[in-house]
């Protein structure tokens, strides 16, 4: 397409919609000379007779409406792209589309998203819960929120909560017919809880670490789970050893329902991250991790019971 030409479309578009030299020369900003002048100029370049014109009235020739249908919807979406280019620059406006699993999504997002959304009020936000890994350019979202470390190199990441542990709890009833576990080694003979990733089929393997070096002991049990509320309540009730996140046994622990063991083995894992693709985000998005970007002065992860059979792989582990 030459230099012009389209100027030259969107002018007959406008004309063949107006059925008007001057009601379209107004809405373009052209006198109706310069605007009759240009659709001749079309005209000849495009060898055919667009437009019927009378001393009254001006319509598009059969030509004219057959490019006229071609041309509106490819108009209509350069006018919406160029819309959507607000999006991008002044005020926090459009949607956010954001993957991310239960857990984060009760303890990163549940917390601010009311009063974000109050102060964004040009600002829609989509979450979506998945436990699997997704790619965000693919699957058309704006940014997902993981584990540190299972985040993509290539991706732009910012933390968005403290790191967390994974422990070892059980009901005190459980310990009232086994003795707890001293190490992690004493697992083999206990009855575990194991959980089994929906999207894989795999195991959650139970991790510590003492000394410097990483141990994955044993855990059979009676029970094998791939619901996360199913796995609490067996936990609560003393069918076993579970292995959670300590954000979700917290309200337990405090109350006594849950005794925690094997302390001393547990490590600190890699906490959440908010992540996207590019460096041109848009100001909703920026605006957004103003509000969750992790103040290293903010108190732990807050609590969280296990409240979705679709909870995500913990820290280290992906579906």
């Amino acid at each position: 397409m030459k230099r012009g030409e389209l100027d030259d479309l969107v002018a007959f578009a406008t004309i063949a919609r107006a059925r008007s030299f001057t009601r379209a020369a107004a809405d373009l900003g052209l006198s109706p000379s310069a605007l009759s002048h240009a659709i001749r100029g079309l005209e000849v370049r495009l060898g055919v007779q667009l437009l019927a014109r009378t001393t009254r009235s001006v319509a598009p020739t059969p030509a004219g409406e057959r490019l006229l249908r071609s041309l509106e919807p490819a108009l209509r979406e350069v006018k919406t792209g160029i819309e959507a280019l607000s999006d991008w620059r002044g005020d926090p406006s459009g949607s956010l589309r954001i993957t991310t699993f239960q857990f984060a999504a009760y303890t990163v997002l549940g917390p601010v998203l009311p009063k974000f959304l109050r102060d964004n009020p040009r600002v829609s936000v989509e979450v979506d819960i998945d436990t699997r890994l997704t790619d965000l350019v693919r699957d058309g979202f704006d940014a997902g929120i993981r584990w540190g470390n299972s985040v993509a190199q290539d991706m732009i990441a910012v933390r968005v909560s403290p790191d967390a542990r994974m422990i070892v709890v059980a009901a005190p009833g459980y310990f009232e017919r086994y003795p707890r576990p001293q190490t992690p080694a004493d697992l083999e003979d206990h009855n575990c809880i194991n959980y089994r990733f929906k999207s894989t089929g795999g195991y959650l393997p139970w991790k510590f670490e003492r000394d410097g070096k990483e141990v994955r002991p044993r855990t059979a049990g009676q029970l094998v789970l791939d619901d996360g509320e199913l796995a609490m309540d067996m936990i609560l009730g003393g069918a076993g050893l579970g292995y959670l996140l300590e954000p979700q046994a917290l309200p337990y622990l405090r109350d006594g329902q849950l005794v925690q063991v094997l302390d001393d083995f547990s490590t600190p894992h890699t906490g959440l991250h908010l992540y996207y693709p590019s460096r041109q985000i848009t100001p909703a998005l920026r605006a957004l991790i103003s509000v969750l970007r992790l103040d290293l002065r903010d108190p732990p992860l807050a609590d969280w019971s296990a409240r979705s059979d679709d909870v995500d792989p913990p820290p280290g582990v992906e579906a």
